[in-house]
């Protein structure tokens, strides 16, 4: 079975205004971690919601995709169509 990379975005229910952005191999972990305040961004705003997530099978392309999302015109494709 191949790998998969996860791109995916939180949105804190303590600010719903605050929201996260990261990747992992392991998305049930990682949403644990942040819940878990293991992780030093984030425990400021837990709890945390998965609001999406995207699978790749790449993970050059996961980490570009990451990238352009907290990067210029990628906040804008964030708002419209992902949160």
């Amino acid at each position: 079975m191949s790998n998969r990379f996860y791109v995916y975005v939180l949105i804190s229910e303590k600010d719903p205004m605050k929201y996260y952005i990261g990747m992992t191999t392991d998305i049930e972990g990682r949403v644990r971690q942040h819940n878990e305040f293991k992780c030093a961004y984030s425990k400021r705003f837990a709890p945390w919601r998965l609001e999406t997530y995207i699978v790749f099978h790449r993970e050059d392309l996961a980490l570009a995709f990451e990238r352009y999302l907290k990067h210029g015109s990628g906040h804008a494709f964030l708002k419209r169509h992902l949160i």
